[in-house]
């Protein structure tokens, strides 16, 4: 029988050999490769010791191949509960030093059973993910643990946020768990997605593409939009998820918590006064105007390189924690298209779920027109914001910078799907249309047969005519489609005062499974 000083020994030694994984030599391989190891991540990750591990000793029970030779405590993935900010959170981490980070039973069952506890204790879950994909030796169990975890990924949507970092390979049915989480997090040069990898496609295709260029960092933040963030490396990886958990909760029954600022709720926007161009064809950075009415202009941009003529982050407005959608007249005259739409659906029902109030900065001309946006099904896609729009039940408050046209005007969080506040500045634009293609219409037999300068001076006239009567935002004020107009100085003042009055806010739904918006 062992003695306790022989079982606390063999304590050590065991903890010891699960925390080199795959071995000295293949640890110094991850490093050589600039990336961390499984645990490496987890420390730099969460807080100072807060990590409490959970199966530390779980090994695979596989025979098939001569797999019961090689075992490895903690079977490949490293799993448990830490704090983020003080945030509990409970967090998986894929060691690629074992099995290249193959996934088998037990080590999906590792993952579930985390996930579970997550789900359970309505804490949020990050996945660190770094994997060659199914542990083949293992056969169709291998597909099971995985579809296991998809299966969670769905229950746990909406109830509590799921984070997704990339910090190596993720390639095969291993992209899906990815996929349905909240928010991806990609590293440059070392980690990418794909559900094909180049051989493949070059053996079924004939196409020749690197591993960067078919699913790096690069290709899914900017064309793709499947991934939300681009890190230089691991560290500024590690500090931007940090920086997200300031702004979100831990789960949807979670009740706001507000974020430190000394900057005052009252302070005046002097900047904003000469701030929106006179000519409604120039561009301006819609950014400059988040950073003027925001906390301390610490703007959390998602998406940020993705279908850039939409704006999405999170930000505060006196200690508010906000979800901010805009649009962007400095990129497509801020046209609302199919990816952008799809970019602020996304982010509009991510803060519907989590109770984070919506501020949506209007200025939009309306659809990009085009035939690669009809058969790419802008209808459908176009319909995805103002289903998200319509289905949300969070504080929602609209803002009309300078035009707001067609149906465009509908689908940005107008009056009319139930938007709580609609403001706007004395330079909106509400219509149908802009003034000379809606004169082009309306007086076309009048203009009809005119040339020359007579054409100009007429066209000329009917333009500043309905410039005058329809390019403001008064005749919507009059039907009560707009709350109020606001010199520009006071919008952080009104943002928060009705953000406070709106605390509150209640809705209540028909009842229903759910509904079936047009994905």
């Amino acid at each position: 029988m062992l003695t306790n000083e022989q079982r606390r020994e063999q304590l050590l030694q065991l903890n010891h050999e699960a925390e080199l994984g795959g071995g000295i030599e293949r640890v110094n391989k991850q490093h050589e490769q600039g990336k961390y190891t499984a645990r490496e991540r987890i420390s730099k990750l969460l807080d100072t010791e807060s990590f409490i591990e959970f199966d530390k000793f779980v090994v695979h029970k596989s025979t098939a191949f001569d797999m019961e030779k090689t075992k490895y405590l903690g079977d490949g993935v490293v799993t448990g509960i830490g704090k983020i900010n003080g945030q509990q959170i409970a967090v998986f981490s894929q060691d690629f030093t074992c099995w290249g980070g193959a996934l088998g039973l037990a080590y999906a069952k590792k993952i579930c059973k985390i996930m579970d506890f997550a789900i359970e204790n309505k804490i949020p879950v990050i996945g660190i993910n770094d994997s060659g994909g199914a542990r083949i030796q293992e056969g169709v169990e291998s597909l099971a643990g995985y579809a296991e975890i998809f299966y969670r990924n769905v229950q746990a949507s909406g109830v509590i946020p799921q984070i997704s970092l990339v910090m190596g390979p993720c390639a095969g049915g291993a992209v899906y768990s990815p996929a349905m989480t909240d928010f991806i997090f990609m590293v440059d040069k070392t980690s990418y997605m794909f559900v094909t990898g180049p051989d493949v496609i070059k053996t079924v295709t004939h196409e020749e593409v690197t591993k960067d260029a078919l699913g790096g960092a690069h290709t899914h933040n900017e064309k793709s939009g499947v991934a939300h963030f681009r890190c230089e490396d691991e560290d500024d990886c590690f500090e931007r998820v940090r920086e997200l958990f300031a702004f979100i909760p831990s789960s949807n029954q979670q009740k706001q918590t507000p974020k430190l600022t000394s900057d005052s709720f009252s302070r005046k926007n002097n900047k904003l006064l000469d701030f929106i161009p006179n000519n409604s064809k120039k561009p301006y950075d819609m950014h400059e105007l988040i950073l003027e009415v925001i906390d301390d202009q610490h703007f959390l941009e998602i998406h940020r390189d993705f279908a850039k003529n939409i704006i999405t982050g999170f930000a505060s407005v006196g200690g508010i924690k906000v979800g901010i959608v805009a649009n962007q007249p400095n990129y497509l005259a801020g046209c609302l298209d199919i990816d952008s739409s799809i970019k602020a659906a996304r982010f509009v029902r991510f803060c519907d779920a989590f109770n984070i109030p919506i501020i949506t900065l209007v200025d939009v001309p309306g659809f990009l027109p085009g035939t690669v946006q009809e058969y790419g099904g802008i209808i459908r896609h176009g319909a995805k914001l103002l289903y998200a729009y319509s289905e949300a039940t969070v504080p929602l408050i609209t803002l009309i910078t300078r035009k707001a046209y067609g149906g465009a005007y509908d689908v940005m969080a107008s009056k009319h799907i139930r938007s709580d506040i609609n403001l706007a500045y004395p330079t909106a634009e509400i219509a149908v249309m802009g003034a000379e293609g809606a004169v082009n219409i309306i007086f076309r037999n009048e203009l009809n047969g005119l040339k020359g300068e007579e054409f100009n001076k007429k066209k000329a006239s009917l333009v500043e005519n309905y410039e005058a009567n329809f390019a403001n935002p008064y005749r919507a004020a009059e039907l009560g489609y707009l709350d109020e107009i606001i010199s520009p100085e006071i919008t952080r003042q009104r943002l928060y005062q009705y953000l406070k009055a709106l605390e509150n806010k209640k809705v209540n739904r028909p009842e229903r499974k759910h509904g079936n918006i047009p994905l």
